[in-house]
């Protein structure tokens, strides 16, 4: 079967009662199968998130990080859910300082991964907003993990890369898409959490196959401590609307410092305008370039996004340069979901790997890929973020969530993204708040990021002073004239290809007039919006 690449139409969906937004249609259609038999839209995307961890472990699965937004009751702010883990008990930076290390492995080093709060959140999120049955919500993705589901397109090439490597064998690296999958151990994991909560899942053969691979990196105290707490949401107004996101350890506080700074521009009405590509990337630029200094565990999120802190990053912007910065301090493969239901409860859920397939270790009992969110650590010595026991990295996951000026929900959005993603979020903002577009042309439109010449797409803001403006293939600056004119004004433009993926998966679902419209970002190749 050829695996070309699909240009397909592209169009908004609407619906009356619930919808639900990923990056795989199975994935949507479980979460509206939940609403339509009387689940929330937590039932909904816990739903979606288990099939994900499914069909889509090359993005995400039960060894990552989750992080969710929960908008309830309207006029109240939303609810807040940090399900991101903490390095275990036996973390030494003192030994990778031995070592030579100046920064967290990538690969193959379980140093490099906090003990998985995926599975806290969904407990967690089910417990507080849920109406089904575990046992309901659970129950697509044990089918499909079971009795089998077809490889998508991303999925096959990302098997390409498992030749060899242990516990690996769900997959063949010659996987071609529509091949049938199934992976019965992640069915038993499932069954077992169906059973037994977390504690069959932390406290049973995950966990022991976790200690063992770690060495001594955790202990079984680790374990069953909870990853999830609910936390203070971050809050910023911007272009009449009130904008929500979590709160550190997530960068989610760059989207609305982005947000807030290009709310006070003057931003052309007309998006193809090389000037609206110039001020959006410089307003994220202005938010963003201190990142390595100023995101930890603790930090304070609310001062990060005060006015008096943002006010001097925009005045440093012109209409026609680009901003010089100093040298700072020294990708990703995740999903985001967005679901609603017909009381207008609206979570916006992301959930990750980090990198790829993580950190290349898969548990043996079960076959459940490693995160390497530890990446996000720092191993200077007395900084912040530095790697030890019980702390929590940096994070790049930022779900969204926009409420109107009177509290009622207007949207629920997020991207995957790594470094980019409150780039991406940024420009789907601008395009939805301020110019009016719908879903499918916010979401579709060609994007731009700010990226290292080299890189993993976790190190953007390592050298501020030396970024590189990458322009999407089918963005309307892509051309030599546009290009020309962003290189006039400062820029050093890199032109990626259309569609890539290194611009996000971003999902976005509005309620207007008590209808529903929302669209799956095309670079997805799987991705559905399904409502009913």
């Amino acid at each position: 079967m050829s695996q070309s690449r699909p240009q397909v139409p592209f169009a908004t969906r609407y619906a009356r009662s619930g919808m639900v937004c990923s990056v795989d249609h199975l994935a949507s259609e479980a979460g509206v199968s939940l609403l339509r038999a009387g689940g929330s839209a937590a039932d909904a995307a816990v739903a979606a998130s288990a099939v994900l961890a499914v069909t889509t472990q090359h993005m995400c699965g039960m060894g990552g990080d989750l992080w969710a937004l929960v908008h309830h009751t309207d006029g109240a702010a939303p609810a807040a859910l940090n399900a991101s883990g903490r390095a275990g008990s036996g973390a030494d930076p003192e030994a990778l300082r031995g070592e030579g290390r100046t920064r967290m492995r990538f690969r193959s080093d379980i140093r490099s991964v906090p003990v998985p709060g995926c599975v806290d959140g969904w407990m967690s999120l089910h417990e507080r907003f849920g109406q089904a049955p575990l046992a309901e919500v659970l129950a697509p993705a044990i089918d499909l993990a079971s009795s089998g589901f077809p490889l998508s397109f991303h999925g096959a090439a990302a098997a390409a890369l498992l030749d060899g490597v242990a516990n690996t064998d769900d997959y063949s690296p010659q996987g071609q898409p529509g091949e049938l999958v199934t992976r019965p151990g992640v069915a038993a994991a499932l069954r077992e959490i169906v059973e037994g909560g977390r504690e069959a899942y932390y406290g049973g053969d995950f966990g022991r196959d976790l200690i063992e691979l770690g060495g001594g990196e955790y202990s079984a105290a680790d374990l069953a401590r909870s990853q999830a707490e609910w936390v203070t949401p971050l809050r910023a107004d911007a272009w009449g609307h009130r904008l929500w996101t979590v709160p550190p350890n997530s960068q989610g506080y760059l989207t609305l410092a982005g947000a807030w700074i290009a709310c006070e521009l003057d931003l052309p009405a007309d998006p193809d305008d090389p000037l609206f590509a110039h001020l959006l990337a410089e307003a994220a630029k202005q938010a963003g370039w201190d990142r390595p200094a100023v995101l930890w565990d603790d930090a304070d999120g609310a001062a990060l996004i005060a006015p008096e802190r943002l006010a001097p990053r925009r005045a440093a912007i012109l209409p026609d340069a680009a901003a010089a910065l100093g040298a700072g301090s020294g990708t990703g493969d995740t999903m985001y979901l967005a679901a609603v239901d017909a009381d207008r409860m609206g979570v916006s859920l992301i959930q990750s790997n980090a990198g790829g397939w993580g950190i290349g270790l898969w548990t043996p009992t079960h076959r459940i890929s490693l995160h390497n969110r530890g990446i996000g650590f720092n191993l200077v010595e007395g900084h912040p973020a530095e790697y030890g026991p019980g702390r929590r990295p940096p994070h790049t996951l930022a779900p969204a969530l926009v409420q109107r000026a009177d509290g009622s929900l207007r949207s629920v959005v997020g991207t995957m993204g790594g470094d980019a993603q409150p780039q991406v979020l940024l420009q789907v903002l601008a395009r939805a708040l301020c110019l009016g577009e719908e879903p499918a042309t916010a979401i579709g439109s060609g994007r731009w990021r700010w990226g290292a010449a080299e890189g993993t797409g976790f190190d953007t803001w390592a050298d501020p002073g030396n970024l590189q403006l990458y322009i999407e293939g089918n963005a309307a600056w892509a051309g030599s004239d546009s290009i020309a004119d962003l290189a006039q004004r400062g820029h050093r433009v890199g032109v990626d290809g259309p569609h890539d993926n290194s611009y996000g998966h971003a999902h976005l679902i509005e309620i207007h007039d008590g209808m529903l419209a929302g669209a799956s970002d095309p670079r997805a190749l799987t991705g559905a919006t399904v409502g009913y």
